[in-house]
């Protein structure tokens, strides 16, 4: 960024802190009123194959309606769409019109557009029909516009058909992107000190929200975060361009409102409040901004364990929100060439169950659920069994009574191999005499821990004939023999076996609501990596 541009995005930053408030934005305001968000990244409708969708088969309106329809009377109050990769607008366009991307694609590649191309092209409106089925089946639309998504951009100067995903504007302005490298995500993305970089995306925010009759709008910031050079700008400065921006998204919601109603703000970004800073995200600042909804999302994973806490005081005025996925952990190698090769484990019922519990004892008004469909075929193959997803936990992750009455399943496992909280949690490599320390915060059910419960861990390799102790808040543990899934699994994918395991009773005595602290030792036996803890209780 030369000096310039470097003004300019500061003076633009000043200038927006220095903007009187709108009307809505003066007075106080209710907090958002939904408690279970869905988010439909609207690419699965061709990559998995499901009831209404068979493999290789082109896009047609009727499966959008589709993705609508199967979650309608589930629980689920509002939808949240992402018409693509938000570099190409899926919705009728005069900033980047169809014709316009599809043509400069042919003329750098040589290929006809895909089937959501074609659809665009005769003159398709992903948006226009979400917004309508979602008002046939009752759910609140809104829109998710990834701020920054990485996917496919290592192709934009390849002919290659995954080139379609680069829109002109990235292919046309290498000198925005964060980095040299077009192989790496952190580089490859647009540098958002850049005033242009800014305006080209909030021009599709503001058509989006000028044609189209949304309850809500959610700017994604984990897609993909990174905006910033940090060794460039200094927190300050990020602070302020974000918070500018999210303050511009407010007035032009304000503005667009129909009959009275408030227009939702929502911010997708980190669970981990120490990645908040490298991309400029001040929550207080940016709530204070007009923002009502914060998601806190892993990025691709469900994770039990977040600065939730901490983050609902901080805007004790906003929704806050725990988003969970279809994937607890990825495997380490692929079991295949090419893209989505990858093992994962999903998450269960139980576990989403335990992830909303402990969310509503720690301050959340609602959950959020991203990927879900996931548990769908998709991808390469050797990563089955695939299921459908288990639509039926919508209706109990908004009760937050029902969900205080279940047995709990707690765990930790690797989830987000993020770069801004190191070490990671999980995998913790375990030395011989070497006492290792995990803290698991926990919720007690309605009336507290009746029976005792069992703790697991599993090493990312057999564990041999190493041996083992465990303390939990001080207490020894007493080993057992049984490694059995606490609960029915219906999904065997990175299950552990019985030569990865060791598990212990757990006294429920000794539990306490809040932080608890597990110390494993490994007492004898060559080093090895633990890649999955969980705590099963009554």
């Amino acid at each position: 960024m030369n000096r310039r541009q470097f003004l300019q995005a500061t003076a633009g930053a000043a200038l927006a802190a220095g903007w009187p408030r709108t009307a809505s934005a003066a007075v106080a305001r209710r907090k958002a009123p939904f408690r279970v968000l869905y988010s439909n990244d609207s690419t699965n409708i061709v990559s998995c194959i499901s009831p209404w969708h068979k493999s290789r088969e082109p896009f047609r309106e009727k499966m959008l309606e589709a993705t609508v329809d199967e979650v309608a009377g589930t629980g689920v109050d509002a939808h949240l769409l992402q018409p693509g990769l938000g570099w190409i607008p899926w919705w009728k366009s005069k900033v980047y019109p169809a014709e316009e991307h599809y043509r400069c694609f042919k003329e750098r590649t040589g290929f006809d557009p895909d089937s959501f191309g074609k659809y665009m092209l005769a003159g398709g409106d992903m948006v226009k029909v979400f917004v309508e089925r979602c008002r046939k089946k009752g759910q609140a639309p809104f829109i998710s516009l990834r701020m920054n998504d990485g996917h496919h951009l290592e192709n934009a100067g390849l002919k290659d058909r995954r080139a379609a995903w680069a829109s002109k504007f990235y292919v046309e302005h290498p000198e925005y992107r964060l980095g040299p490298d077009p192989a790496r995500w952190e580089q490859h993305v647009l540098n958002w000190a850049i005033p242009e970089v800014r305006a080209h995306k909030f021009a599709f925010v503001r058509e989006l929200c000028e044609n189209y009759d949304l309850d809500g709008f959610e700017m994604d910031f984990m897609r993909h975060y990174s905006y910033f050079q940090l060794d460039k700008t200094t927190s300050e400065q990020r602070r302020g361009i974000m918070t500018a921006f999210v303050r511009q998204v407010r007035e032009l919601l304000d503005r667009t409102a129909r009959d009275g109603r408030r227009r939702w703000l929502c911010a997708r970004v980190p669970a981990y409040m120490a990645a908040h800073d490298p991309l400029g995200l001040d929550l207080p600042a940016m709530v204070k901004a007009g923002l009502d909804m914060v998601n806190l999302s892993m990025s691709y994973f469900t994770v039990q364990q977040t600065d939730l806490a901490a983050i609902r005081r901080s805007v004790p005025q906003a929704a806050v929100y725990l988003e969970m996925c279809h994937s607890i952990w990825n495997g380490r190698k692929p079991v295949g060439k090419g893209y989505d090769t990858f093992p994962f484990r999903r998450a269960t019922p139980e576990q989403f169950y335990t992830a909303a519990h402990l969310a509503y004892a720690r301050g959340a008004d609602g959950v959020s659920a991203f990927n879900f469909v996931y548990y769908r075929e998709h991808g390469g193959p050797g990563r089955g069994p695939f299921t459908e997803p288990p639509f039926h936990v919508f209706k109990h992750l908004g009760d937050r009574e029902w969900l205080a009455r279940q047995p709990q399943h707690w765990f930790l496992a690797p989830g987000w191999g993020n770069p801004f909280v190191k070490p990671s949690v999980l995998p913790r490599k375990m030395m011989a005499g070497k006492a290792e320390t995990f803290t698991l915060d926990l919720a007690p059910p309605t009336g507290g821990w009746k029976r005792d419960g069992r703790l697991r861990i599993q090493g990312e390799d057999p564990l041999g004939e190493s041996r083992w102790t465990a303390r939990l808040n001080g207490k020894d543990l007493a080993a057992t023999d049984d490694l059995s899934e606490p609960y029915p699994n219906p999904y065997p994918p990175m299950l552990g076996k019985p030569e990865e395991l060791r598990a212990w009773r757990v006294p429920a005595s000794v539990l306490k609501d809040g932080p608890n602290q597990i110390e494993l030792t490994m007492t004898a036996g060559k080093p090895v990596r633990v890649a999955f803890m969980d705590l099963a209780l009554a």
